[in-house]
């Protein structure tokens, strides 16, 4: 078993490497120029067609619910988790190049639910279907006759295999230790209740999903970052100097043990990615459903998932920790951790830290409510990578073993199973970002002619999104 815990450790270092990670954030960069920056020229448009309420086209869900439920399955523990293990592992620096990740991919998950609207296609049940499966073999095949069928097949298996383990069993566990470190209940008991509770969510399907979605994924952003300015204020007059860290660190490159300014970037940029899943290609398939026939609308709506989790949500995170004294850099530019804190505990640790008493349940609370929220968003991926590859019978019986499964990671140690999960997740970039690179002309073009269309109206520009 060891060997195989350390071949897979180092497949995932393989995966999440120098290479993907520059790919991702060139990827970013490149669609950001090519489109002007749609992702923040249209911010405040998308912002209020979103919350107009405004459905544009045929659909399961509203924009509104698609985006909730794309946010459901990104808002995870990778915001609370995730943002911890970048300045263990690559000083406060990482959180600036975080932030980079965060702003550029805003223009990658614009593309990303661009094409998820263009290439959908309604299955036997009526519902809508789509995402890079789609997009790959029927985008590239319509636009360049380029039979691609086997790598949107790819992508679904990658993806069918990741939802068991990054979707499922790994947030069950983190529902299930969190539940039994603040009210002492055992995991099988918190097993049941999130198995029962995922059953009764997802049995009815996107629809459903997305009724809850809209409600959870608000009320859980909104209480967690009241609960972290609370924290960042009992302690404001620290502030200058977390930033002072922050962006001196992010480029002397003195990470853990003084590593290089590689090691910084990499894990900021890396970290940003796995937590608002920018051109991994899970997203757009939440966004398929959408009732908007649209691509630009939807692309526009898509990007603010993007700054929502990684520029509010992980910067609150980011500012608790830095903040709570727990992280000090010397004279020497080299980061110290009081007690070695990692991951997890650096974070429970920091709002106990700021806000003794009630900060360990701010943190227990929002991994639950976060986990539970990433399982019900990536059945639904799970389920579409599922149809694609064996067709609409075979989702009736991933929703039993999603139910299953999500009892046993709540009971079962995870080790092996978060480095599988980290190496069929980043697996799923390859073929998502030759889809969105191959078809970017497409997506170029479309945002001309958007930019275009909204000068002419009434001889000036306007704030307001409009469909065709």
């Amino acid at each position: 078993m060891s060997f195989f815990q350390s071949f897979i450790s180092k497949a995932a270092d393989i995966v999440w490497g120098p290479f993907i990670v520059a790919l991702l954030v060139g990827t970013g960069i490149y669609l950001s120029f090519r489109t002007k920056f749609i992702q923040f020229r249209k911010m405040n448009a998308a912002t209020k067609s979103l919350l107009s309420g405004e459905e544009y086209g045929e659909g399961d869900i509203s924009p509104f619910q698609a985006l909730m439920t794309s946010m459901a399955a990104t808002i995870g523990t990778g915001n609370i988790v995730g943002v911890a293990s970048a300045i263990s592992f690559g000083g406060p620096g990482a959180v600036f190049w975080m932030w980079v990740s965060g702003a550029f991919g805003g223009a990658t998950k614009f593309a990303e639910a661009f094409l998820a609207i263009k290439y959908r296609i309604t299955n036997d049940d009526g519902e809508k279907s789509g995402g890079p499966m789609y997009y790959i073999s029927k985008g590239l095949e319509k636009e360049y006759g380029i039979n691609a069928n086997w790598l949107g097949w790819l992508f679904a298996f990658f993806g069918f295999i990741a939802s068991f383990g990054i979707g499922n069993m790994t947030q069950a566990n983190s529902v299930s230790e969190s539940v039994k470190a603040t009210f002492g209940v055992s995991p099988i008991i918190t097993g049941i209740v999130i198995a029962v509770l995922t059953a009764l969510v997802i049995i009815g399907g996107i629809k459903n999903i997305g009724r809850v979605t809209e409600k959870l994924v608000p009320a859980m952003a909104i209480m967690y970052i009241i609960g972290s300015l609370i924290a960042i204020f009992s302690n404001i007059t620290m502030l200058p100097t977390v930033f002072k860290m922050i962006f001196a660190n992010a480029f002397t490159g003195q990470a853990v043990g003084g590593g290089l300014l590689g090691t910084v970037i990499r894990f900021g940029i890396a970290r940003g990615v796995f937590s608002n899943e920018a051109g991994l290609g899970s997203a757009p398939i939440a966004h398929a459903a959408s009732k908007n026939n649209d691509p630009i609308t939807e692309g526009i709506m898509a990007s603010l998932g993007v700054f929502i989790d990684t520029i509010i949500i992980c910067t609150m995170t980011a500012l608790v920790i830095l903040s709570s004294g727990l992280v000090t850099v010397g004279s020497n530019g080299a980061m110290v951790i009081e007690g070695n804190l990692q991951a997890a505990t650096l974070t429970t640790a920091a709002f106990k830290t700021l806000l003794p008493g009630i900060g360990g349940y701010i943190i227990s609370i929002g991994l639950i409510f976060f986990a539970f929220s990433t399982i019900l968003g990536w059945f639904y991926y799970g389920s579409k990578c599922v149809e694609y590859i064996a067709g609409l019978k075979a989702v009736n019986y991933y929703s039993w073993a999603w139910i299953i499964i999500t009892f046993i990671g709540a009971t079962t140690s995870l080790e092996i199973v978060w480095s599988i999960s980290d190496v069929f997740n980043g697996l799923m970039i390859i073929p998502n970002l030759i889809g969105i690179l191959g078809l970017s002309p497409i997506i170029i073009k479309a945002t001309k002619d958007y930019d275009k269309k909204i000068k002419m109206e009434n001889g000036e520009v306007s704030e307001q999104l409009t469909t065709p």
